[in-house]
């Protein structure tokens, strides 16, 4: 018997989502002056796609789709051939801080909800008091 829903499981790997890109975006943002550098961003696709092979779900006919698909592949990509400095770097910092602007507000929304599962919870063991 599983204790929780699969809601928990659904918002955790969005708050994992949101550490990925705030770690990417930081990296980004500490190497404004690197030569050379290039911009990294994080892919929804991927990872919402790696997010599915750990997704299961009982098949009752043999007919219906499987959800694994067995595809490992990182969310993390490096843009190429994008030059925003005159030395070859790829970061544009105000992409970058709008970016964080983005991810904090996605953050906060996943955390309030997952704040909102647990006082549910505490609730029902209390008995609704």
């Amino acid at each position: 018997m599983k204790l929780f829903s699969n809601t928990f499981n659904v918002l955790e790997a969005g708050l994992n989502y949101s550490s990925l890109k705030q770690n990417i975006t930081s990296q980004n943002i500490a190497n404004i002056d690197t030569p050379n550098y290039k911009a990294k961003e994080v892919s929804f696709n991927h990872y919402f796609q790696n997010s599915l092979n750990d997704f299961e779900a009982k098949r009752t006919d043999p007919r219906h789709f499987s959800f694994t698909s067995g595809s490992n592949h990182s969310s993390v990509i490096q843009k190429k051939n994008f030059q925003y400095n005159h030395n070859g770097n790829g970061v544009d910092l105000d992409r970058e801080m709008t970016e964080l602007a983005k991810n904090q507000i996605y953050f906060n929304a996943l955390s309030d909800r997952m704040s909102g599962k647990f006082n549910s919870l505490q609730s029902v063991i209390r008995g609704g008091k």
